[in-house]
């Protein structure tokens, strides 16, 4: 099927799409400064410039959309029905780039947790989401990590023989 837009209409589309400061970082970003936590935005220094970086807390968060990482399951993650490779190959290498910016900074000894878009996008899921990652952030819950299913919260390749995303 071909595109219904010129390239020009497309590209002028396309680069709308914004990588900062989209609403599901907002709500996250307003959640936290609420209740009392100050965070770094778009760390550059940090691998994958973090959405939000706590340094009191040694803790960055990604908010993802699902859509552009991969949110396998998800019915937001859907394959457009046009130029099927080139979506399959750049959707797979956002997330073989966020699996190893997970690891690289988890090396470096730092918590990554993920929200996806998803997770945020209804009321109830929300607050019961941002609840969950204030916890998970101040270490205030008791358990295990929150995000466990998350790619980021794999284990290393050497000690799992999982691969990402599978």
């Amino acid at each position: 099927m071909t595109d219904v837009m010129t390239p020009e209409q497309r590209s002028r589309c396309m680069a709308a799409i914004k990588g900062k400061d989209t609403k599901p970082e907002m709500i996250v970003r307003k959640y936290l400064f609420s209740r009392g936590l100050r965070y770094r935005v778009n760390n550059r220094k940090l691998p994958g410039s973090p959405d939000i970086v706590l340094k009191k807390y040694k803790t960055v968060v990604f908010i993802d959309g699902c859509f552009w990482h991969g949110h396998e399951g998800c019915k937001y993650y859907r394959l457009p029905k046009s130029n099927v490779d080139f979506w399959r190959h750049k959707i797979t290498m956002n997330m073989a780039r966020d699996y190893a910016n997970g690891v690289d900074l988890r090396l470096a000894g730092w918590r990554v947790i993920r929200i996806w878009e998803c997770e945020i996008k209804t009321k109830t899921k929300r607050d019961e989401t941002l609840e969950r990652l204030y916890l998970e952030i101040t270490g205030t819950r008791q358990g295990s990590n929150v995000y466990e299913s998350t790619p980021e919260a794999m284990p290393l390749a050497s000690e799992s023989s999982v691969p990402y995303g599978g």
